[in-house]
């Protein structure tokens, strides 16, 4: 048996004393983990952030009043026992230390701690066979659906249409800015720049190895250099555009596969079977990139194609031509 595992107890061994322990304790972790949510949304979306602030009242609220009970059945002293004591008690993960966690997800991860706590509760009340903690549990379980029903009202009263709207629109603007805008760029570079040389080696040598070890060094080659223009030039405070690493990778991993997707196909042995295929992911990476410049970047669909096809078209036949000749 493993070391963490032997010294953790059974719920359905704990005395009513230590599982009013465990939920005053869970319910002082709850209100910490939305103060931290709390305190990274209150520059960017302060009104989502009065919603966590209320939130951590009420968990604040709710323990207070645990402790009152205990302190009424059982006296002063409460045991010191947490979630990681008791084996199957349900855990939080840890994603609020996850710098990079957006609003929606921080939203679904406070109404999932919530209904995750309800649900545990109504659970361990109907297995339970001594009434007094069947009450105990159920009321641990109503006092966890109300606080998904405050979270709402709470969400009302500091979230009304216009603020919940530019918060999201807020979010989404963070999320192209830092993701989509370089990613696209390292896909349309790595898709297109890379067509010349790979495409040029092919008709050149007609050797597929070649032409994949060729293809392979570009997109590598060209992803590093996107990759570390793109976390340098900028680190993203004047202009808002998020971390230069995450802007950085973005941009140097879709370069690297907008290559990789159409030097690839030369690890087929045939050489027109394999240009052919090369093809036809040029025609898909092409075609992606118009999708994302009008999903993300509210370019009229038409246009971004006819600009990146006809870009990538000019491309190609530079290499076949330089290569043909």
């Amino acid at each position: 048996m493993l070391p963490g595992l032997a010294s953790r107890r059974r719920f359905s061994d704990l005395s009513e004393q230590e599982v009013l322990a465990l939920a005053i304790s869970s319910e002082e972790d709850d209100a910490r983990i939305y103060r931290t949510y709390a305190e990274r949304l209150r520059e960017e979306y302060p009104a989502s952030a009065a919603v966590f602030d209320g939130m951590a009242a009420e968990e604040d609220g709710h323990r207070q009043r645990l402790i009152d009970l205990h302190r009424a059945r059982f006296g002063e002293v409460i045991p010191l026992i947490r979630r990681e004591h008791v084996a199957g008690f349900y855990a939080r993960r840890p994603v609020w230390l996850n710098q990079s966690l957006g609003l929606a997800a921080i939203r679904a991860e406070a109404r999932a701690m919530e209904v995750q706590a309800q649900r545990f509760y109504e659970q361990a009340a109907a297995r339970a066979s001594d009434a007094a903690t069947r009450r105990l549990l159920g009321d641990l379980a109503a006092a966890e659906a109300g606080h998904e029903t405050r979270a709402e009202a709470l969400e009302g009263e500091h979230l009304d249409g216009g603020a919940r709207a530019a918060e999201d629109q807020g979010e989404r603007r963070q999320f192209i800015l830092t993701w989509v805008q370089p990613g696209l760029a390292g896909l349309m570079d790595g898709s297109v720049s890379t067509l010349a040389p790979i495409f040029a080696t092919a008709f050149a040598t007609q050797n597929t190895w070649t032409t994949f070890l060729v293809g392979l060094a570009a997109s590598v080659g060209a992803g590093i250099s996107m990759g570390f223009t793109e976390a340098a030039h900028d680190d993203g405070v004047l202009s808002g555009r998020g971390s230069p690493w995450k802007r950085g990778f973005a941009s140097g991993v879709m370069t690297m596969l907008g290559g990789l997707g159409h030097a690839l196909p030369y690890l087929i042995p045939d050489f027109w079977t394999a240009t052919t295929v090369a093809m036809v992911v040029v025609f898909v990476e092409l075609w992606a990139i118009a999708w994302i410049q009008n999903r993300y970047m509210e370019t009229p669909f038409l246009r971004a194609a006819l600009q990146v096809v006809l870009g990538g078209a000019l491309v190609f036949a530079a290499g076949a031509l330089i290569g043909g000749g």
